[in-house]
């Protein structure tokens, strides 16, 4: 069942604990994209402003990786590999949560939402 609360704060990271976030989320709504990338690292989308984001440690040890058009910002801890968030393109200055990254948070608190990033350009507009 879907979490009903108008906003919670949560906290997450990556598998070594290497890097940490908290975040308010207003709606627990996620997006399960098909695109080459997401599909590969099995990232459940959390859109959250700016100020709904805060790192609370870990900078120092993401990396970055971008492809196609450089936009999105694909960060991952350099210890462990983990995705826990990145910059999307379809939301500048935006961050992107994967849900999985999430503690102790559960996938039955999200409605999850299919989105055809294999047809970006044709579908974004469905997730802005």
């Amino acid at each position: 069942m879907v979490n009903s609360h108008s906003s919670v704060v949560v906290q997450g990271g990556c598998h070594c604990g290497a890097v940490r976030f908290e975040a308010v989320i207003d709606k627990f709504e996620a997006i399960d994209c098909n695109c080459s990338i997401c599909r590969k690292k099995g990232f459940l989308h959390l859109l959250v402003p700016p100020e709904n984001f805060t790192l609370i440690k870990g900078e120092q040890m993401l990396t970055t990786y971008t492809f196609n058009t450089h936009t999105a910002q694909h960060t991952f801890c350099s210890v462990c590999g983990i995705h826990s968030f990145y910059s999307p393109r379809s939301h500048p200055g935006w961050f992107d949560i994967n849900v999985n990254c999430l503690d102790p948070v559960t996938l039955s608190d999200f409605e999850i939402k299919t989105f055809d990033g294999q047809n970006w350009e044709k579908n974004v507009e469905k997730i802005r």
